[in-house]
């Protein structure tokens, strides 16, 4: 399904975000989600390969949310965007390996280590390991997509893709990345499907998809018709619940109106 939202229709649904009040929230910043065997053989995994965890205290079985930066793989800093703190679920912002201090599949194989400490260690914090959702924006969304859709990533940490409660790409590739493809030389202008392009991995059995971009006049060179052609094509192979929202008005940083709608996706999963 598709969702072309006007301004009016944006303001209107975001109208109706609901903030948890009276819990009281933590945060512990820079938690290694790496093992230190690992950290100590790579002084960049070490400086890099971090997580921030905000979240609700004196409370139980809380949903999380797993939140990658964009900046196109070669910049950017894991943080929490304000929007997402206060609706009693947890949130925790990671930072992941860049090009050129690493290369393909460095930065995917970082997103997958971090959703599985997150697996592994949320319910010492009073989180679900059921109910956990991954996002991000640009660069994080693909990140997202990848590890959510091709499953070998988590399967390396005896971690089932399909155990995501949901996945949330903000504006994100589908084809395989521009950082990817200027590793090999490849232009911008010449978009690959291949095994590191969430488009190659589309299949039935996957968790709820929530895509979202700006304004296809707006966006990013084909960002949208990416996006649409990934919903095409997860119809096609049999997924029923993959959703297209298209924000009027908003090109790439479409992080307003795409935060408030990724808080009531949350919401309605559980």
């Amino acid at each position: 399904m598709i969702k072309k939202l006007s301004i009016l229709q944006i303001l209107f649904l975001t109208g109706f975000v609901i903030v948890a009040k009276g819990i009281d929230y933590s945060e512990q910043k820079d938690i290694p989600y790496y093992e230190d065997t690992v950290r100590k053989q790579d002084a960049y995994i070490a400086e890099r390969c971090l997580l921030d965890i905000y979240y609700p205290k004196q409370t139980k079985n809380f949903a999380v949310l797993i939140w990658f930066h964009g900046g196109g793989l070669t910049g950017g800093n894991k943080s929490i965007p304000a929007e997402l703190k206060d609706h009693g679920f947890a949130v925790v912002a990671v930072n992941y390996r860049l090009y050129p201090h690493t290369k393909c599949p460095g930065y995917i194989e970082d997103a997958a280590a971090a959703v599985a400490w997150v697996f592994r260690n949320i319910e010492k914090y009073g989180g679900n390991p059921d109910a956990i959702f991954v996002a991000g924006h640009s660069a994080g969304a693909y990140l997202t997509s990848m590890i959510g859709l091709d499953k070998r990533w988590l399967n390396t940490h005896n971690i089932d893709a399909n155990k995501i409660a949901g996945l949330i790409p903000l504006s994100g590739h589908t084809v395989t990345h521009a950082t990817i493809r200027k590793e090999r030389g490849i232009p911008n202008t010449q978009p690959i499907i291949d095994e590191y392009a969430p488009l190659y991995h589309v299949r039935p059995d996957a968790p709820p998809v929530l895509l979202m971009t700006g304004d296809r006049e707006m966006e990013m060179l084909g960002r949208y018709e990416e996006n649409a052609y990934m919903l095409r094509m997860m119809k096609l192979a049999g997924h029923t619940k993959t959703i297209l929202y298209e924000f009027d008005g908003y090109g790439h940083d479409m992080l307003h109106p795409g935060l408030q709608i990724l808080i009531q996706f949350v919401d309605l999963q559980l």
